[in-house]
Order: structure tokens, then C-alpha cells, then sequence
């Protein structure tokens, strides 16, 4: 859509047809609602005070804008990030419906594992990714929101794939085979059987807990199978018959909310080689679970 127009309800519809794009976008960046919100916000505001003769491309302006302004973001974040307890996670995005096959299949570039990734790229290599790998941004539009060359925004994507690429697990997993995987974990869960959790988790699975000082976590990553299956009997132990676990949707991939005292205490998602579990992701945060809401069982 152009622009056409300089009036409020012309930008306001051209806005609008780019904002779940923005949004998109915002919350990979950023891995929160809030600062998704407010990156959004932000950039709508900018929209409105643009010169007409600065935005030829709306839908290339309003990317370039948000995600300058998610790069700042994060830049700002580093410094919050040294004085959070424990490991990080993203707010996760919960439905309560089981996935469709296809939108499981999509879901990989927005699961908790491969935004948690994401955190180890510096934040112009996130961006540079993200636009290129997820959004199918040419270069030149990758290069106007960064402000660098077509060159070197190659050279970045370059390198924040290869990162990507050698951490994530090679396989490609269908919805079936999550499927598989979540529900005997659940059944294991569930009976607190020990050789069932071990025969699940590959040797070197690793167990993530975002507790961030509110809510009992590790505080640092739990490596080893064996490991990762000695620290959830350890909490299943605490809780004992008070604890329900319901099959939910995490970013687009099926996961598990664990309720104690019928209050949502945590949501897992899992990654997965198709055959063992080898990353298990715990949000527990209770100001991440806020914009959880799960119905009351029938």
C-alpha cells in the first residue's frame, strides 16, 4: 500500500497493514510483550511525524524503524541483563488449542529454544538475521535498516547463520515426533518415573529455568541427561499431588504448563532431535506468566 497521503486516517490504515509484521519482528528481537508493545508504539508515533517525502516504501520504513529501535533496546538491555538471576528466557506465547501439523512446522523461528539462541548474537547480527532468515527482507532493505553496506549485511547474515546453524539440532522434526515426545514426557512426569525421564533425555540435554530471583530456579544451566532428570524429580518430589500438567501451545510448538494448587507455576517448551529430548526451557518468572491465561478444566 503507498502512502498516498499525508492525512491521519491515510497513515493510520497504511500502518496497519504492517503491524503484525512489526510486531513480528519486535518480539523475536526483544522476546517480550511489553517492549514488542512498546517498540510498536514507538515506531508508530515516528510514522506519524515522518515527512511524506522521507517514506517512498511504507512497509521498508516502518521494518527499518523497529528494528532500530529493538537494536537500541537491546543495547540498553545489557545492563539489566547483568543484574538478572539466572538464565533468560523469552516471554513465552501460549495457546490453550493443540497446534495444527502446519503451523507446528512453521514454528521454528519463533520456539523459546531458537529465540534463546538468538541472545548470543549481538544485536545487529539478530537483526540482520531475522530480517533476512525469517522475514525474507532483500539486502538493500536490511542494509537501510542498518545503516551499513550490502556487503556487509551479507557478511553478517553469514556469520549469524553459521552461529545459528552449529548450535540448533540438524534434524528436522515433524509435528508427530514432538508429539511422541511430549506426551511420554508427560506420562513421565506424571508417574515421577525415573528410567522413563532417563530413556527421554539425550546425554548432552541441558535443563534452562528463567526464575529471575521471583521463583525457585536453577541458576545457572543444568547439563547431562542425568542431571536434568535427578533436578525434576527433586522439584516433583516438593510438590507431590498438588501439581497438574496440561498440554498447552508455546510459541507455535506444543509444550506443557505445570500448575501447583491450580495456579500456573511454569510453562516448558522442549527442543528435540526427533528421538530425545536434548533442551528443556522453564519459564517459571511469574511477571513472564502474566499474560497466561489457561481455562478451568471442565
Amino acid at each position: 500500500m503507498e502512502l498516498g497521503t499525508a492525512n491521519s486516517s491515510g497513515r493510520g490504515a497504511a500502518f496497519e497493514e504492517h503491524r503484525r509484521r512489526l510486531w513480528g519482528v519486535a518480539y523475536r528481537m526483544l522476546g517480550s510483550h511489553a517492549d514488542a508493545d512498546d517498540m510498536v508504539q514507538e515506531a508508530f508515533l515516528r510514522w506519524h511525524c515522518a515527512s511524506t517525502d522521507d517514506v517512498r516504501a511504507p512497509r521498508a520504513w516502518l521494518v527499518a524503524t523497529t528494528t532500530r529501535l529493538c537494536i537500541d533496546r537491546l543495547r540498553r538491555r545489557r545492563a539489566e541483563r547483568k543484574a538478572y538471576v539466572g538464565p533468560w528466557l523469552p516471554e513465552p506465547l501460549v495457546e490453550e488449542a493443540p497446534a495444527a501439523d502446519a503451523a507446528t512446522e512453521l514454528a521454528s523461528d519463533l520456539s523459546v529454544a531458537f529465540l534463546a539462541l538468538l541472545e548470543r548474537l549481538a544485536p545487529e547480527e539478530r537483526a540482520a538475521f531475522l530480517l533476512h532468515d525469517v522475514f525474507e527482507a532483500d539486502y538493500p532493505e536490511i542494509a537501510a535498516a542498518l545503516g551499513k553496506s550490502e556487503p556487509a549485511c551479507r557478511q553478517i547474515v553469514s556469520r549469524a547463520r553459521r552461529r545459528v546453524r552449529d548450535e540448533r539440532p540438524r534434524a528436522r522434526v515433524s509435528a508427530r515426533e514432538r508429539e511422541r515426545l511430549i506426551d511420554a514426557f508427560m506420562r513421565a512426569v506424571q508417574l515421577r518415573d525415573q528410567d522413563a525421564l532417563l530413556a527421554l533425555f539425550a546425554e548432552e540435554a541441558t535443563l534452562t529455568a528463567d526464575g529471575g530471583g521471583k521463583a525457585k530456579a536453577a541458576h545457572k544451566v543444568v547439563r547431562g541427561g542425568a542431571s536434568v532428570v535427578r533436578f525434576l524429580l527433586g522439584v516433583l518430589r516438593r510438590v507431590e499431588s498438588r501439581l497438574e500438567v496440561r498440554k498447552i501451545v508455546v510459541n507455535g510448538e506444543t509444550g506443557l504448563a505445570l500448575l501447583v494448587d491450580d495456579q500456573l507455576a511454569s510453562v516448558i517448551s522442549l527442543l528435540t532431535d526427533g528421538r530425545h529430548i536434548v533442551g528443556l526451557y522453564n519459564v517459571l518468572n511469574p511477571d513472564k506468566l502474566r499474560n497466561v491465561t489457561l481455562a478451568r478444566p471442565h
